[in-house]
């Protein structure tokens, strides 16, 4: 995990792979459409605010794109955290160190239920159907969250960043944001079409067991 060049695949994986995108993502956006709109509009009646929430992210090369999820959060989530994290050291270590709190007050209810099933992503296969995403990749940064580890930025943005990969499937929940990056860099150096297949397969197995991607 040093930075290299990341293993080729076979010619024209790249191009599978985006076919492949393409038939999951339509295939998925039509058969799941009556869920979609249930849970946008449960999002809506629970707290205030949009039932979508977008975020730029870093993209494949030095482009960026705006990611999609359900909102799972209140609208001031912002304010909140800047509020806890000047009042309590302890967890402004945990937010420095994971880039996410575990017990989060800023997360509603179903907010927390759609996080831990995963439901809450599923507006990215939008991302996935323009191209912007993959199903498989590192995951989507906050562009600033890059900046200090230069040595991985470079790589992970080899390729199209994914709704799940490497790091979901590998125990993300008892993993720090330095592990995280480890993973997606890893991901590109192996980047093959047998490790897609294997994380894709270890996903359905991680959400069964409802262990959240």
């Amino acid at each position: 995990m040093n930075g290299s060049a990341p293993v080729l695949p076979a010619p024209g994986y790249d191009l599978v792979k985006r076919g492949f995108d393409l038939l999951v993502a339509v295939t998925l956006l039509a058969a799941l459409a009556p869920l979609l709109l249930m849970i946008g509009l449960a999002v809506r009646l629970e707290s205030q605010g949009p039932a979508l929430f977008r975020q730029r992210r870093q993209g494949v090369g030095a482009g960026s794109f705006m990611a999609l999820k359900f909102r799972t959060m209140h609208v001031d989530a912002e304010a909140r955290l800047e509020h806890m994290l000047a009042a309590d050291p302890e967890l402004r270590l945990e937010y420095e160190r994971h880039h996410k709190l575990r017990d989060d007050p800023r997360v509603t209810r179903l907010g927390s239920f759609l996080r831990r099933s995963s439901l809450d992503e599923l507006p990215q296969l939008w991302n996935v159907l323009v191209g912007d995403m993959s199903l498989v990749g590192p995951r989507p940064y906050i562009p600033r969250e890059l900046a200090p580890y230069a040595w991985a930025g470079t790589t992970i943005a080899r390729v199209k960043p994914g709704i799940t990969g490497l790091w979901q499937v590998s125990g993300r929940h008892r993993t720090t944001f330095e592990d995280r990056i480890r993973f997606d860099v890893a991901y590109v150096e192996a980047y093959s079409p047998w490790q897609d297949l294997t994380i894709l397969w270890r996903t359905v197995v991680v959400v069964i067991k409802a262990d959240g991607v």
